[in-house]
């Protein structure tokens, strides 16, 4: 359904992450992947959806669109107990996060920013998700088997963790694994 947005823009995909590039996949048929690096720091003013979107429109902000350029940058935070959860820095960060995740309710929010040289829209989802109590064992064997160091919050909830860990949830999937893709089909469509 958004051929025609390819039709007219050539669309980039702002992100290292395998996770939003199969995603994007499953709504536009033909982008580029192309990622510049930028310093994640936020005002300490903001809270939960402010920071996703700002970290969105930070990270798009090193793109200069031309005339036919959409580019598209995203940023999921994970929020329990009123502390943020980024990306692990190595093993015993993921076990921390992983810990305090256990048996408790936490929210995924992903911001989203859409740029083309005369618009930026920018947007934000909510995903809350209660995770089963998890075992010492089962922690330590998800870290050493899935190596979850580019993931905020420290879990892909489309790996192991995810099918054995995941209680309930309340929101979309997708934005779990970092790109709310029913709300980025619907804005991507202001832009035929």
């Amino acid at each position: 359904m958004l051929e025609d947005l390819t039709k007219k823009y050539q669309v980039t995909l702002a992100s290292n992450s395998p996770r939003r590039k199969e995603l994007l996949t499953k709504i536009i048929p033909l982008f580029i992947v192309e990622s510049r690096e930028v310093e994640e720091i936020y005002p300490d003013n903001l809270q939960g959806a402010e920071i996703a979107t700002y970290l969105s429109q930070l990270k798009s902000e090193p793109f200069q669109p031309g005339e036919k350029d959409l580019i598209i940058t995203s940023d999921t935070i994970v929020i329990v107990d009123e502390l943020i959860l980024g990306k692990p820095k190595n093993y015993e960060e993921a076990k921390q996060m992983l810990t305090l995740l256990s048996g408790k309710k936490h929210k995924i929010i992903t911001g989203v920013t859409i740029r083309t040289k005369d618009k930026k829209i920018s947007f934000y989802d909510v995903t809350k998700v209660q995770f089963y109590k998890l075992k010492p064992d089962e922690i330590e064997y998800y870290i050493k088997e899935y190596k979850p160091f580019d993931k905020a919050g420290s879990y892909g909830i489309q790996e192991w963790i995810g099918c054995i860990g995941i209680k309930n949830m309340e929101g979309d999937y997708y934005n779990v694994m970092g790109l709310p893709i029913h709300k980025l089909y619907r804005e991507l469509q202001q832009f035929i």
